[in-house]
């Protein structure tokens, strides 16, 4: 008697991926919206399926990852997506959670050079329930947005601000939440009081 097969995931990766890569271009392109990915997330089977999605449609054999001391994730996004693992410093995408320390990340991770701005990184974080609103202005937005933020979203902000990147040099930023509402917040965007 033969067993039929099973899959892991329902998630397809040519279809779901791009339904949530035009979610994250809207995300990206207006800076404080927020998009939901849930719904594809909720067909990854893994430790943070948020996470899985955003691997699964930004990664690929020719990127790299890190996922800091997390060998799950660093498991199943290899697995999911076959990206190489890299260190901090060298790596196309990270994945961080929100309540880890977001210094070491923000500071490590590369921001490209003048020469070539486009190889930055660009860090995924995890986040909690929003606790706060945070007022952001920059390319994408008319004069002003104001949303509803986790902590770690201002202080990941704060952090790469602090880096004073030259121009166009910096990293982007994606913040997602279990539940796969997800908010980008690209290079120049900036927070105001």
């Amino acid at each position: 008697m033969t067993l039929p097969l099973t899959k892991k995931h329902a998630f397809d990766m040519v279809f779901d991926s791009q339904r949530v890569f035009r979610l994250l271009l809207e995300a990206m392109s207006r800076p404080g919206n927020i998009v939901d990915i849930g719904e594809y997330a909720g067909r990854l089977a893994g430790e943070e399926p948020a996470f899985l999605a955003v691997a699964a449609t930004l990664l690929d054999n020719e990127v790299s990852f890190n996922a800091g001391a997390d060998r799950v994730l660093a498991d199943e996004i290899a697995a999911l997506t076959l990206a190489r693992r890299e260190e901090l410093g060298a790596a196309d995408f990270v994945f961080t959670r929100g309540e880890d320390d977001m210094r070491p990340v923000i500071e490590k991770v590369k921001c490209g050079t003048p020469a070539d701005p486009h190889k930055s990184a660009t860090v995924v974080v995890l986040t909690g329930a929003p606790e706060g609103t945070l007022t952001l202005r920059g390319p994408g937005i008319d004069d002003r947005r104001t949303v509803l933020a986790a902590r770690a979203v201002g202080e990941a902000i704060e952090l790469r601000d602090a880096q004073n990147y030259e121009y166009p040099q910096g990293i982007d930023l994606i913040f997602i939440s279990r539940g796969g509402k997800l908010l980008a917040v690209p290079r120049l965007v900036k927070v105001v009081e």
